[in-house]
């Protein structure tokens, strides 16, 4: 039924959520900040990127190498970096690659920005660990926009990374869902490419339950 209602409410509220970033706007976690501009995905409206920002905030992450795909508005890179770590940094929509360059050059932090669709164009690193909060919701996205919220209508963009994630296989690859989305689809998708879910943290918050799992490699 969660699901069902969300499906109907989540194009709604994208649309809000891109009207309301109609403007640059200035996103706080703690002691540090970005910069969301138009058209980038925002954390203020979400749980999922809280949560995430929570629990990465009790890793140790001094002198480790950061990878973060689809960085968005990039606070959880500014985050990374500023406990430490040497991030990289990456997202498919160029304005939100822009603007973070501009940001960690401003603020003197350890980090490379870079256009990259998923790990299209990352460079091979061996990364102490990867960031992911993904698109989740089922529906062909129509503008770069809404790849932030949508991640195809037969799960495209989960078949693309779970078959390119072998170039961070030595990296603890972390991923944050909602209980909204299909996670037995996408756990299936994993696992046709011999990966799996172990979960690592759970919150819930109002009606919504975020988890977190570490993909580890299965032998078949």
């Amino acid at each position: 039924m969660k699901r069902r209602i969300l499906k109907f409410i989540q194009p709604l509220y994208a649309k809000y959520h891109f009207w309301y970033h109609r403007k640059p706007r200035k996103y706080v976690y703690k002691d540090v900040y970005t910069i969301v501009q138009p058209g980038v995905f925002s954390p203020k409206n979400t749980m999922s990127t809280k949560v995430f920002l929570d629990y990465i905030s009790n890793l140790n992450l001094r002198g480790k190498k950061v990878l973060e795909l689809g960085c968005g508005s990039g606070i959880i890179s500014v985050l990374s970096a500023s406990k430490g770590a040497k991030v990289w940094a990456s997202d498919i929509h160029q304005v939100a690659v822009d603007s973070l360059q501009d940001l960690s050059q401003y603020l003197g932090l350890n980090m490379n920005v870079l256009y990259s669709d998923l790990l299209d164009q990352i460079p091979k690193e061996d990364f102490d660990y990867v960031f992911i909060n993904p698109p989740y919701y089922p529906k062909d996205p129509g503008n770069v926009e809404e790849k932030a919220w949508f991640c195809g209508s037969e799960y495209e963009y989960f078949e693309k990374l779970f078959q390119q994630l072998h170039k961070v296989e030595n990296s603890e690859v972390l991923m944050i869902f909602s209980d909204a989305c299909d996670l037995e689809i996408i756990s299936d998708i994993a696992q046709k490419y011999t990966w799996k879910f172990q979960e690592v943290h759970q919150v819930q918050l109002a009606s919504e339950v975020n988890y977190i799992f570490k993909v580890v490699k299965y032998s078949l």
